[in-house]
């Protein structure tokens, strides 16, 4: 299924709200690949969450158009449009008086898809976003955590496997194990699924951690766009400097995998006590490393072999020196 999602293409768009002293998104043009995770990014108010609700007609610009795999969005009617857009938002949305089965069932209801089906495909997100179905069908949102309401809102989102995923800081709410905990999970729903996903935050380490791609959104208009290492390692300008810390140098070690600085296995000493994929960036090994209050660990490759090692001193030698550019 990977690689089903849509092409997105955003011509000109302008929004202006009544009484706004300037446009919410001025003259914006941008092209969404298909079956990428593209993270709209910035401060409060530069347009980030106008654009997303233009993309499935919950608010109608000015002028310019907006189309989905060639087709202009207002050719079709907009309830049917929402249909085949999966939405979610911070607040989950949930429906309180509506158990979990239910929640999830509502498009496929409006489809008029018979039980059986509805029943089975409850039962496959649940277990896609990681809930076992026979604990959590018969639950009503009251009853669930917020990282659980979460899973749900996501699994009601993709009910009917939709190409198009909009989501407006969906995790925001949320502590920050949870929050990384559903950022794991996303990647891997997008990585198993292949929809076209644009994710709204203002969080840098979580637009670095999730997207393809970056669109740095400032008082309407586009500042810069790329993937997260030029954006972190190449800032346009002064204000995508500030915005996403391009000195932070644990922001630098999130954009380098383990393995393109592991050292060589040393025969002669013993096997490392912990292991972690030879893939996994040098922040989120570091972040091991002192949790588990060990000196070295293990890198293996694809077929789970040992193929080097990772030690705290050369995480350190890495923040102060390594050039991000040369990576990845």
């Amino acid at each position: 299924m990977h690689g089903s999602g849509t092409a997105i293409a955003y011509d000109r768009v302008s929004k202006t709200y009544p009484n706004g002293n300037r446009s919410a998104v001025s003259s914006l043009s941008l092209t969404v690949a298909r079956g990428k995770l593209v993270v709209l990014l910035g401060p409060s108010g530069c347009g980030k969450t106008t654009l997303l609700k233009m993309t499935n007609r919950l608010i109608e610009p000015d002028s310019g158009s907006i189309s989905i795999d060639g087709v202009d969005i207002h050719s079709l009617p907009a309830p049917e449009l929402r249909r085949r857009i999966g939405y979610v938002i911070q607040q989950t949305g949930l429906f309180p008086h509506m158990r979990v089965e239910d929640n999830i069932a509502v498009v496929p209801k409006l489809l008029k898809w018979d039980k059986a089906r509805t029943n089975a495909r409850v039962d496959e997100l649940l277990n896609l976003v990681g809930l076992q179905p026979d604990t959590y069908r018969r639950r009503y949102p009251a009853q669930l955590s917020g990282g659980e309401q979460q899973r749900v809102g996501l699994a009601r989102a993709l009910a009917v496997n939709p190409d198009t995923m909009l989501m407006d800081e969906p995790f925001g709410a949320l502590d920050a194990i949870t929050r990384s905990r559903l950022q794991v999970e996303l990647r891997r729903i997008h990585q198993e699924l292949g929809q076209t996903i644009i994710f709204v935050t203002h969080d840098i380490d979580e637009a670095v951690r999730l997207a393809d791609e970056i669109v740095i959104m400032r008082e309407g208009r586009i500042v810069q766009a790329g993937d997260p290492l030029d954006i972190v390692t190449d800032p346009a300008d002064h204000f995508v400097s500030e915005l996403v810390g391009a000195s932070d140098a644990l922001r630098r070690l999130s954009l380098i995998e383990a393995g393109s600085v592991a050292q060589p296995i040393d025969p002669g000493s013993p096997g490392p006590e912990q292991t972690l994929p030879a893939t996994t960036d040098v922040r989120t090994a570091f972040g091991t490393l002192l949790g588990a209050g060990i000196s070295r660990i293990g890198l293996t490759g694809a077929d789970g072999e040992l193929v080097g090692t990772l030690d705290l001193e050369t995480v350190r030698e890495v923040a102060r020196t390594h050039p991000v550019e040369a990576t990845l």
